[in-house]
C-alpha cells in the first residue's frame, strides 16, 4: 500500500472496561486487479451491529460489499489503474485521503475527486480512473443495501 496505515481497535476486559485490542500496521494487502490495492480495516455481519467479542475479521476473505454487513477498507490506485466498472448493493461512503481520481458513471459524467473530498456513492455503476501522476487513496466504509430498482426491476450488482 502507497501509505503507511496504523490499525487501532478498542473493546473491553472481562470487567467491562475499555482497552486496546489491537495496535499495529496494516499488513493485509490485497489486489484483485493491476494497479489497485486494498486493505480491510474491520467488517461486521448483521444489523445492528455486535461489539461483543475479540475476534479480528481483518482477514476474513470477502467481496466488495458483505450482504447484511459492512467493510470498512482503505483503497489505493495507482495512475493507470486497470477499468472496473461495477455495482454493488451498498451504500459507500469515501473520504478521499491523498492524490485525486476520476469518478466515471455509466452515462459517461465524470468527476473529478481530489484529497478531503467525500462521495456517498448509493448503488451505481461506477469506475475509478486515475488519470494524474500519484497514487490515490481513499477510506470507503461500505454498508449493505437493497437493490437500487429503476421501472419495478432491481438493478443487480455486477462487475
Amino acid at each position: 500500500m502507497t501509505i503507511k496505515l496504523r490499525r487501532v481497535v478498542t473493546g473491553h476486559d472481562e470487567q467491562g472496561r475499555a482497552k486496546v485490542l489491537i495496535d499495529e500496521q496494516v499488513q493485509n494487502t490485497f489486489s484483485h486487479r493491476a494497479g489497485a490495492e486494498f486493505s480491510v480495516i474491520w467488517s461486521t455481519e448483521g444489523f445492528p451491529v455486535s461489539n461483543d467479542g475479540n475476534e479480528d475479521p481483518a482477514n476474513k476473505k470477502i467481496g466488495t460489499a458483505i450482504e447484511n454487513g459492512s467493510v470498512f477498507r482503505i483503497v489505493s490506485f495507482a495512475p493507470g489503474v486497470a477499468p472496473r466498472n461495477h455495482r454493488t448493493s451498498s451504500i459507500d461512503y469515501g473520504v478521499v485521503m491523498q492524490g485525486e481520481i476520476d469518478m466515471i458513471l455509466d452515462d459517461g459524467v465524470s468527476v473529478t475527486l481530489r484529497a478531503g473530498d467525500v462521495l456517498v456513492q448509493r448503488g451505481t455503476i461506477h469506475d475509478w480512473v486515475n488519470n494524474g501522476t500519484e497514487t490515490c487513496v481513499i477510506a470507503f466504509s461500505l454498508i449493505a443495501a437493497k437493490p437500487v430498482t429503476a421501472n419495478g426491476k432491481p438493478l443487480l450488482p455486477q462487475g
